[in-house]
């Protein structure tokens, strides 16, 4: 490295400490916006059609996910991200698959519906897609069973009516869908160490892949859940050991494994938030329940997304790394 580069390469470094904070900062501000925004919407549409906002916002959030699990859907241009096929909206026969005349859709049977009074059933206006899925849901009832029964009907898959259910749980737990805060699993103060072992070989049970990533830490260290969620899954897996499985609000799911016990409290069903304990580290799995000492104390910790037929792994590593840093900002 030259004499003229070095320069130029700390004045770049000290610009990018400068603003980054400033530009989390930003970005935080417009997801505030943002949820506000959304929960106008909720709210307006749970006034018309009294379908509860929490149980909207959790079919939103819900298609939010596979939206982005997928590649296979149209990019919604408004606030929410609930999804019709154009064949779906306009009906089956009609002709014309942009068509936004509420009128003629209804006569050829399709779905899309005139959410704001303007004649037009457009599905990619945030009113009209939000009040036809209202709509749909309210004709089976505005009770949480029969809003269950309406979106198995609508999905087909027990698996969504379970997310969407967890989803509208904690949005009435809180009374917000602004949950972004995030957490680092571990307690920075304990001695820790992690780096990315995502898609690394696996021989214990025949040849596989791992996947998460490995934080080692000393046995019985707290293990803390990362980010608002509902437990879907507790108990003993041979490979895991004692696990954990928490689903949070943009369908992506944490699962925390080789656990030593569980925190008091934490069951199927239950909500946490980002830093509270959900158990500690250790070395269970790899054989019968009960088995422990066939590896070093560490946290397995795994990232799934459904995308509305199954869930894939991808790598926390990035997610674990901006977690940390963001924490110890924070002081």
């Amino acid at each position: 490295m030259n004499n003229k580069t070095l320069p130029l390469l700390l004045l770049v470094i000290s610009f990018s400490l400068m603003f980054s904070p400033e530009m989390n900062a930003a970005e935080d501000e417009d997801a505030i916006d943002t949820d506000h925004e959304r929960m106008i919407l909720y709210k307006e549409m749970d006034g018309i059609t009294h379908v509860p906002w929490y149980w909207l916002a959790a079919i939103d959030a819900h298609e939010r996910g596979l939206n982005v699990a997928r590649n296979d859907r149209d990019e919604q241009e408004g606030l929410i991200d609930i999804y019709y096929s154009p064949r779906e909206w306009v009906g089956a026969l009609n002709p014309d698959l942009e068509d936004n005349d509420a009128a003629r859709i209804s006569m050829f049977g399709g779905v899309g519906l005139d959410g704001d009074d303007d004649g037009e059933a457009n599905r990619q206006k945030d009113r009209d897609v939000l009040y036809t899925m209202a709509r749909q849901i309210s004709t089976y009832g505005y009770d949480d069973e029969n809003i269950r029964i309406a979106l198995w009907e609508h999905y087909q898959r027990d698996q969504a009516v379970r997310i969407i259910s967890g989803h509208a749980n904690l949005f009435k737990e809180y009374g917000t869908i602004a949950l972004e805060e995030t957490a680092f699993p571990v307690p920075l103060e304990y001695n820790y160490t992690y780096h990315s072992t995502w898609g690394d070989t696996r021989g214990w049970g025949g040849r596989r892949i791992h996947e998460g990533t490995d934080i080692f830490a000393g046995h019985s260290t707290p293990v803390r859940a990362t980010k608002y969620g509902v437990v879907e899954l507790k108990g003993w897996n041979t490979y895991g050991g004692w696990r954990i499985g928490i689903r949070d609000p943009e369908n992506v799911y944490h699962y925390y494994a080789h656990l030593s016990s569980f925190a008091d409290g934490i069951e199927e069903g239950s909500i946490v938030e980002p830093g509270m304990e959900i158990g500690k580290v250790g070395s269970s799995g790899y054989g019968k329940p009960g088995t422990e000492g066939k590896f070093p104390p560490h946290l397995h910790y795994g990232l799934y997304r459904d995308n509305g037929y199954s869930e894939w792994s991808f790598d926390p590593y990035p997610s674990l790394n901006s977690w940390e840093t963001k924490e110890r900002q924070q002081g």
